[in-house]
């Protein structure tokens, strides 16, 4: 069965990639681009170093747009993030059976709502997969055993999040230091290989 994992070259959605490809699916790698900014490439060179298929999914600049003026009026990201995220699943299960993600128990944003991940599997009638089950230290533990993982700073040239993008929009419509607000300063994990491959 094919499956695609939203995957921004951090951690948890390259953990969901080796769960699935361990079941037995076929796993792609997928990113979305809205056309803006090349945030895809630090997520492909980590998909390339486990060794798994990334493909480049190009968006309607649109979606990034509408995210940008949701996080430019609300002065914080949780509620653009989510938008784009929900239109980003729905764009990309058109071509899979199985779609998943990264997201983890204690994830406030990305994550869907029960009643949205009913009414995604319901109209595109795909299965739709996280790690719900597993809590941040979990997924660092088992992160930890499995890949060499580079934590930097986050910036425009590391890093595949939909906040990039949106990013560079916001710097565009208000100036950077109005991302500088919205946006905290965090550390980026990104996976750059194997510590240990299952076998």
């Amino acid at each position: 069965m094919k499956a695609c994992v939203l995957y921004s070259g951090g951690k948890d959605s390259s953990l969901m990639a080796v769960i699935l490809e361990r079941l037995g699916y076929t796993v792609e790698l997928l990113t979305l681009n809205f056309g803006i900014f090349p945030s895809f490439k630090p997520a492909a060179e980590s998909a390339s170093s486990i060794g798994f298929k990334h493909r480049v999914f190009k968006a309607d600049r649109t979606l990034a747009q509408n995210a940008a003026n949701i996080i430019i009026d609300d002065g914080f990201p949780n509620n653009g993030i989510n938008y784009i995220h929900k239109e980003a699943l729905d764009l990309i299960s058109q071509d899979y059976d199985v779609v998943a993600d990264g997201t983890r128990r204690d994830d406030k944003t990305p994550k869907l709502e029960k009643r949205e991940i009913d009414s995604l599997e319901g109209r595109r009638k795909v299965e739709y997969l996280t790690l719900r089950g597993f809590g941040h230290k979990t997924i660092n533990n088992l992160a930890d055993m499995l890949f060499e993982i580079k934590k930097e700073q986050t910036s425009m040239e590391n890093n595949s999040d939909y906040e990039i993008e949106i990013r560079y929009l916001i710097n565009e419509i208000k100036g950077e230091k109005a991302v500088d607000k919205i946006f905290p300063s965090h550390i980026q994990s990104r996976v750059i290989g194997w510590k240990t491959k299952i076998q």
